[in-house]
């Protein structure tokens, strides 16, 4: 099941092409956490707002975002929230989903590339 509603987005080849995406999310003021599905070639074949949370956080699980993953049939993913703070640096909570998604992406055979923090202040890349 593909979205062809993204078919706008570009090839992501770094973390620098999400913020540049999607830093119209640091306006925003609560978090949204995001999944985008790509194929082979990094295209994006699915997007997928996965939670919306409250100024300081929100609730992510593997299941809610691989579940997207598999209905797009998708090569590898890259996941994204925002930090109404402002400030991009990754909270221990953002590790600690990471390291989740990182494993359960790795079970089920769909790497996860990047998950970008995107924020006023700019970007942080836990690939980069």
């Amino acid at each position: 099941m593909r979205e062809p509603t993204v078919s706008y987005l570009p090839r992501i080849r770094s973390a620098a092409d999400v913020y540049r995406e999607f830093s119209s999310l640091t306006s925003l003021d609560r978090e949204v956490f995001i999944a985008l599905m790509l194929d082979q070639k990094h295209r994006v074949v699915g997007l997928h707002v996965v939670s919306v949370g409250t100024l300081s956080g929100t609730i992510v699980h593997p299941r809610e975002v691989l579940k997207a993953d598999i209905l797009t049939n998708s090569a590898a993913l890259i996941v994204l929230h925002n930090h109404p703070s402002g400030d991009p640096q990754p909270s221990p909570d953002d590790h600690e989903v990471t390291a989740r998604l990182q494993s359960a992406g790795e079970t089920m055979g769909v790497p996860l590339l990047d998950h970008v923090v995107v924020a006023a202040d700019g970007f942080y890349s836990f690939a980069e």
